[in-house]
């Protein structure tokens, strides 16, 4: 369960980076609106998680996933670079997520 909890946590930042990115510096309101409490929920779930799995782990897998997510994101609906160097790190971190999960069971 803490594992379905982690990558509920780092799913939400898909929603909340993509939010706080169109946001325009909080100068729009419902991208913020969604975008601030989605954050703060991904927050809340990590610490659910982090009652059962390691800090360091937990911590590296949320951000690792949550940034991988985003980046795909950003190539995928808004326009943003995917060259060959940018996928084979994103692909690294993914190897680094997978990593921990094998190592922490």
């Amino acid at each position: 369960m803490p594992w379905v909890l982690l990558v509920a946590a780092a799913a939400m930042e898909l929603v909340w980076a993509t939010a706080l990115k169109h946001s325009e510096g909080f100068t729009r309101l419902w991208p913020t609106v969604i975008g601030v409490p989605v954050c703060l929920l991904s927050v809340v779930v990590l610490t659910l998680a982090l009652r059962d799995l390691p800090v360091g782990t937990a911590y590296a897998v949320w951000v690792g996933l949550g940034s991988l997510g985003v980046a795909v994101m950003g190539m995928v609906a808004l326009g943003e670079s995917a060259s060959p160097a940018r996928v084979a790190c994103l692909a690294l971190i993914l190897v680094g997520v997978v990593g921990l999960r094998a190592v922490e069971g």
